[in-house]
């Protein structure tokens, strides 16, 4: 993973002693259960995602310049919410974020950071985000970043006991990033 950087933000590959920073934000229920998982019960299981995050590649940490911490991740996943666009190169971006740094516009940064890396690096025609419909906060984020809604689905997370939730699907395809 290349590291990339925005003015507040580094976003750089997970390391495992970034644990603690982790275990921080994952334990709160404010966060996982927004993102489609359990809040974690304790350090070693952060460090365990964090391997998990290391093998497969497609998430970044989010650390703040100024206090050098990780407060958040964003990945760009290989996923396509839409089988009629298979063709299309594409990716989905997911993110979460430390309670404490909330309303800071630290997500929409970070966010901003990999669509400039994924359509003019990556080359993807399109990139996707998505929210469940009890999230407000990243509807925001998703909307103030560019991204159009396209559709909503019913799915059930495995993650969260296969709770049924509605997920809102929005994408941003290259020439509208680039003529932005």
């Amino acid at each position: 993973m290349e590291m990339l950087s925005s003015e507040r933000l580094i976003l750089r590959e997970w390391r495992e002693s970034d644990s603690s920073d982790l275990y921080e934000y994952a334990k709160s229920g404010l966060v996982g259960p927004n993102a489609g998982w359990k809040p974690h019960k304790n350090e070693d299981e952060s460090k365990d995602i964090i391997k998990m995050f290391i093998s497969n590649d497609d998430t970044y940490a989010i650390v703040i310049k100024s206090e050098n911490k990780v407060i958040g991740s964003i990945g760009l996943h290989n996923r396509k919410p839409d089988e009629e666009l298979c063709d299309l190169e594409q990716r989905e971006i997911g993110y979460v974020l430390n309670p404490v740094y909330w309303g800071n516009g630290y997500v929409p940064e970070a966010t901003n950071c990999l669509l400039n890396y994924g359509f003019n690096e990556l080359n993807l025609d399109l990139i996707w985000c998505g929210h469940f419909d009890f999230n407000n906060n990243s509807k925001r984020v998703i909307e103030k970043c560019g991204f159009k809604y396209r559709f909503t689905k019913d799915e059930k997370l495995r993650l969260l006991d296969n709770k049924e939730v509605r997920t809102l699907y929005y994408n941003i395809l290259k020439s509208e990033y680039i003529n932005k």
